[in-house]
């Protein structure tokens, strides 16, 4: 039986779009391409979620990527909060979920200086039961330890959890720890494949 619902957060609580947010600063086209090459999925932007260097490094390791666009990378860096919107029913969700008697968690990778820049857009971690993120932990997914993290902090038992997560990475290695997984492509989708591991979406 589900007692545990987790949740990720980019993607499939709050929208991630560096690629509008350079638009609006007026970087598109080629320079737009090269930022993004140059930052997010990258392994200096997974360092970025994990947090452990300074972010002065973390800007500078970017930069190393594409020295000729120091400055667009620069601007995304200053704008940087402009990434995350949440989504509209986050956190009815969330609040519908605990209505119906389950605990909800959030696991994400999340950089402690995007987390400073976006608390606002976060206010439904107020209404989780708890969250694990990757700056707290310096783990990021689809490490082992990061999903350890949270069962141990929590008491949780993987068996009575399930993940969702936009990325099938994630979710493979959620499963690997024995915790159910659903990949997020729409909040339809994904509630409805809740209800099939039996759980009671809304009242």
């Amino acid at each position: 039986m589900i007692r545990n619902v987790i949740f990720d957060v980019g993607r499939v609580l709050v929208q991630f779009d560096c690629e509008s947010v350079l638009e609006q600063l007026g970087i598109t086209g080629t320079a737009q391409k090269a930022v993004m090459a140059a930052t997010e999925g990258t392994k200096e932007w997974d360092e970025y979620d994990r947090s452990e260097k300074s972010d002065t490094e973390l800007l500078d390791a970017m930069i190393a990527n594409a020295p000729e666009y120091e400055k667009e990378i620069r601007l995304l860096w200053d704008h940087i909060g402009l990434t995350i919107r949440k989504f509209d029913y986050a956190s009815e969700w969330i609040r519908s979920l605990k209505k119906n008697g389950y605990r909800v968690y959030i696991l994400s990778n999340y950089s402690a200086r995007t987390y400073r820049e976006t608390k606002a857009e976060l206010d439904f971690v107020e209404d989780a039961d708890g969250a694990v993120f990757s700056f707290q932990v310096h783990a990021i997914k689809p490490e082992p330890q990061i999903y350890q993290a949270l069962l141990g902090k929590y008491d949780l038992l993987a068996e009575e959890s399930v993940f969702i997560d936009d990325r099938q990475d994630n979710i493979d290695a959620a499963k690997m720890q024995g915790i159910n997984g659903i990949r997020f492509q729409s909040y339809e989708q994904a509630a409805s494949e809740l209800e099939q591991f039996g759980v009671v979406v809304k009242n």
